[in-house]
Parts: structure tokens; sequence; C-alpha cells
């Protein structure tokens, strides 16, 4: 759903590249980064090591390589 600009342009829909509703994998792996960006970092390595240490995996249950983040980060868009 499209909402009119309300304060000119350019307007922003801050959901308008997305193509389906998050999944609850995705609504926990974004909250998780959130926390590992405040608390650790945002080094590819420190965002690695800190969602293997909260045991938040792959979406097939693997820890975290720098590898499968950067293959996640672009499946999904990011």
């Amino acid at each position: 759903m499209t909402h009119p600009p309300t304060h000119g342009w350019p307007y922003l829909d801050v959901h308008q590249s997305r193509s389906h509703e998050p999944t609850p994998y995705e609504y926990k792996l974004a909250a998780t980064l959130e926390e590992v960006f405040t608390h650790e970092g945002h080094e590819l390595t420190d965002v690695v090591r800190g969602l293997n240490a909260r045991k938040v995996h792959t979406p097939d249950g693997a820890p975290w390589t720098e590898e499968s983040f950067r293959a996640e980060m672009n499946r999904l868009g990011a």
C-alpha cells in the first residue's frame, strides 16, 4: 500500500522494496543484529561472533561464517 507524500518530495516508504512480510527468522535475525551492532561492533568478524554467541544461526542451523553471512545478506537483499 502506497501512501501519498506528507512532507514533500522525495518520499520514502521504508517497506517499498519488501516483497513479503518478514518471517520469524528474519525478525529474530534483525533484532539480534541490532543488539550485536550496539554491543559488539559493526565489523564482519564482530557480527559473526555476536550471532554465534547468541546462538542465532543460519537458516539451516549451522554456525555463521563470514561467507555464509555475506551470502545470507545477499539472499535477503540487504
